[in-house]
């Protein structure tokens, strides 16, 4: 149920994870105000618990952490999506800016109250009201509002097309008290609807309906590189253009002794410096201009490692598996159905046959990586085998609208990793274009009808999965099917990916294991002409839009994870992917100077929020 975007080739699976509702009882009052919000299991902590478990209350509050960033920014305004956001600003993950519920990290599922002191919902969960914390402040003294809420859940509504979309059946955000706010929506018994909007980040409206530094209206509808203004821990303190962003701790935060915020925001100062080239900021941590490094390259990882610094301890490496434990993963190159030529089933799933990654595993990897056989890979709602009873429940009365595979045949990869088995796996490819209308002329993969050649481009935002998309373009190019690797910088990479204008791109998309609303911007019909939506695919299926409405409206949990396992075997048989790999663990390198607790959260490394800079000697 998360509302996230997956970084090329890999993701912050910390960004992605997602708390859903805990349920009320049939025999609760529908006023009854919760501090908490569950769904798998209760709530950990009560009341007025002092504390999470997993942090340092002892942390100091010091030090210089400074990180690096890919790319380029130019907007400061976490509502939009357009433009690009500089780190440190992205909704959920803010420094600046806060949200009215705060995830926990030794809980799947669970949220607190932090701009919000409490919620209720009623049995039929047709409502939500938050009640606001009197004491929340903006940074310039002014206090977080009811009208603040309403303003920026019409905002994000009117101006981002993703949570437009997420946001689809919450009809309304008004003032019903002096510090309450109430989400109306417009369906009953979708449980996932007054979490998801608990995790809606606040902005101040008076701000954005101000004057701005240089005298002129500012416009919440246009990118800015003036400093915003928000509650939450950190300020901009200073920046140049595209190149460099500094935070810095705010004495004067109000939350900064609420009990969800004890053992957080330990860095005086934070600051990102980007970089245009992955070699130069590997560089820049190698050599101690940055502190911290999460590893997404095997083979970086096998072999450059061995820099003094790391032989006399002074960088720390540690292989964590705790971002992962609580989400499931598909990766993959996605073919863009809205182009006529991939639209035929069959060729798409030949596309998958030339596509080698055993001998990628062996040659590349180092053999670290599991190759991807579910959208839901990694997580108990990935579908195995055949379909077991209740899925067959779910799955029976779609029969008619439903590839037949779905019943009879288990979803497998094709295996290579030696020249005969590629040679079986072409020739096999070869077969299905045929059958799909295309055929092989003067060495060319043909369309038998238009004479036209099969030709595409795989559209990348940097050269980290070059080494993937080449061989699997030369293995194409073996029988005919020219594909061409296209590079380009993340401005015009971000473009394009919110105006569907690309052929195939590496992306994928993280899952919780509450999976709900989000599922219609990932497969939804309605998706499908969304700009900025997440069917990167094209994906428009009635059977799978039913599918989608089962998992929102699932009556409790075994319902939810057979539909979705339901919903897995379908798409798996669309072959809307070409799955590549996973690692079900996080690669991370850092200076000794920061310091992390000695027993992690459970489902999560807890970076950069929980760690702190260690104290020079006195």
């Amino acid at each position: 149920m998360g509302l996230a975007r997956v970084r090329v080739g890999w993701c912050a699976i910390a960004m992605l994870l997602v708390a859903a509702v805990w349920p009320v009882q049939a025999e609760e009052p529908a006023a009854e105000w919760r501090h908490a919000t569950a769904i798998i299991a209760p709530p950990k902590y009560p009341e007025g618990f002092p504390r999470f478990d997993y942090v340092n209350p002892e942390a100091p509050k010091e030090g210089q952490l400074r990180l690096s960033a890919s790319g380029t920014f130019d907007s400061f305004n976490p509502v939009l999506d357009k433009g690009e956001l500089a780190a440190g600003l992205a909704p959920r993950l803010s420094k600046v800016t806060e949200t009215l519920m705060k995830p926990s990290m030794d809980e799947v599922d669970a949220e607190y109250g932090l701009l919000a002191e409490a919620v209720t919902f009623p049995a039929d969960y047709s409502y939500a009201k938050f009640r606001l914390r009197p004491e929340a402040r903006w940074a310039d003294g002014q206090p977080v509002t009811p009208e603040d809420v309403v303003f920026s859940f019409d905002s994000f509504k009117e101006f981002n097309p993703q949570y437009a979309v997420y946001y689809a059946h919450v009809v309304k955000a008004e003032k019903t008290g002096e510090l309450e706010v109430t989400f109306t929506f417009d369906e009953k018994n979708n449980s996932e609807l007054p979490n998801i909007v608990g995790q809606l980040d606040i902005v101040p409206k008076h701000w954005w309906t101000g004057t701005g530094a240089d005298g002129k209206p500012r416009d919440i509808s246009k990118t800015t590189l003036e400093p915003v203004l928000g509650s939450g821990p950190y300020r901009i303190a200073s920046f140049s253009p595209g190149a460099r962003i500094s935070y810095e701790l705010r004495d004067d935060y109000w939350g900064k002794d609420l009990n969800v915020n004890i053992g957080y925001h330990n860095f005086r100062t934070v600051d990102y410096t980007y970089f245009a080239d992955l070699d130069v900021e590997f560089e820049a941590f190698r050599s101690g201009n940055t502190d911290y490094w999460w590893e997404n390259s095997a083979m970086r990882w096998a072999r450059s490692y061995d820099f003094p610094a790391v032989a006399s301890g002074q960088v720390k490496r540690e292989v964590v598996e705790n971002d992962y434990r609580s989400s499931g993963l598909l990766v993959g190159f996605i073919p863009n159905m809205r182009r006529d030529k991939f639209k035929h089933p069959k060729l798409r799933r030949a596309l998958n046959l030339a596509f080698d990654f055993e001998e990628l595993n062996r040659t590349v990897f180092f053999n670290q990586y599991q190759r991807i056989d579910s959208y839901f890979f990694g997580s108990e709602l990935a579908s195995k085998g055949l379909p077991d009873a209740a899925e067959l429940e779910v799955l029976n009365p779609l029969r008619e609208q439903l590839p037949p595979e779905v019943f009879t045949t288990e979803y497998k990869n094709p295996v290579g990793g030696d020249p005969a088995k590629m040679r079986d796996n072409l020739r096999s490819a070869v077969a299905l274009f045929r059958e799909a209308g295309y055929e092989i002329k003067n060495g060319r993969m043909t369309d038998g009808k238009t004479g036209t050649p099969l030709t595409f481009e795989i559209l990348l935002n940097g050269p980290t999965i070059e080494r993937v998309a080449l061989p699997f373009a030369a293995n194409l190019r073996k029988i005919g099917v020219e594909v061409s690797v296209r590079t380009v910088d993340a401005a015009q990479y971000t473009n394009r990916i919110r105006s569907f204008d690309y052929d195939m791109i590496y992306l994928g998309w993280a899952q919780s294991l509450r999976p709900g609303n989000e599922q219609a911007n990932y497969w939804g019909s309605k998706a499908v002409d969304q700009p900025g939506s997440q069917n990167y695919a094209g994906i428009s299926d009635p059977a799978i839009d039913t599918l989608v409405k089962q998992i929102i409206f699932a009556k409790d949990r075994p319902t939810l994870v057979a539909t979705t396992k339901a919903l897995d075997r379908v798409l798996l048989a669309g072959s809307y992917v070409v799955p590549s790999y996973t690692a079900r663990f996080a690669r991370l390198a850092y200076w000794d100077k920061l310091v992390h607790p000695a027993e992690l959260p459970t489902y999560s490394s807890g970076f950069p929020d929980i760690w702190w800079f260690k104290a020079a000697p006195r």
